[in-house]
């Protein structure tokens, strides 16, 4: 009767590490991408999620309005709570909030940067345009997470199916066929707000980060 409860026991136990393994090695891990030269030099004043909308400006900023959401994963699929993600992308012209970059023709409407902290559920959630092109590269919205004081990841996302993606040096710098196609993302009707797209840009860690 030992026995067999002890082989039962067995039996389950390496048939949870054998479905914990398959599901580690089903999650791809997301690339590291560089952060670029242009990430704030000057962190605007309205650092939320919302960076179609400033705070004190009548108008929202030009583009495609698009809802980006997503969750922060590790190789376990264990959702990841309390870590910042941020965003930061150019505007509707291809322009940055960086002081060289900056123009006439920039978009004083568009926060150009963005800030979330995730929940239990690893969750997270911004307003922001579909990225455009501007010189030397695709459309592309670049993304960093931290925790605790500790930079996680650097990555990008860029538009699924966009021509000037196979032209993308950046991009293009990543051989592993399942990590370029995990930062491909479609921008899609959005279902719940008409003439907006939605897009959904799940993130996995290759490392746990400490609490």
């Amino acid at each position: 009767m030992k026995r067999r409860t002890f082989m039962k026991t067995s039996l389950a136990s390496s048939l949870a590490c054998s479905t914990q393994l398959a599901l580690a090695q089903s999650l791809i891990v997301t690339p590291a991408q560089t952060e670029g030269p242009f990430f704030p030099d000057k962190l605007p004043l309205d650092q939320d999620n919302d960076l179609i909308i400033v705070a004190g400006h009548r108008m929202p900023a030009a583009g495609e309005i698009t809802d980006l959401t997503g969750r922060i994963l590790d190789l376990n699929d264990k959702p990841l709570a309390g870590v910042t993600i941020e965003i930061w992308q150019v505007d509707h012209n291809g322009h940055y909030i960086h002081t060289a970059d900056a123009s006439a023709k920039n978009d004083a409407n568009f926060q150009g940067f963005g800030r979330f902290e995730t929940g239990r559920t690893g969750e997270y959630r911004f307003r922001t345009i579909k990225p455009v092109p501007y010189p030397g590269r695709a459309p592309h919205i670049h993304v960093k997470l931290r925790k605790g004081g500790l930079d996680l990841l650097t990555t990008q996302l860029y538009v699924l199916g966009h021509p000037l993606n196979e032209r993308d040096g950046v991009l293009r710098g990543i051989r592993d066929i399942r990590q370029h196609q995990a930062v491909m993302v479609p921008f899609l009707p959005n279902k719940d707000r008409q003439s907006e797209l939605a897009a959904r840009f799940d993130i996995v860690l290759g490392v746990t980060p400490r609490t």
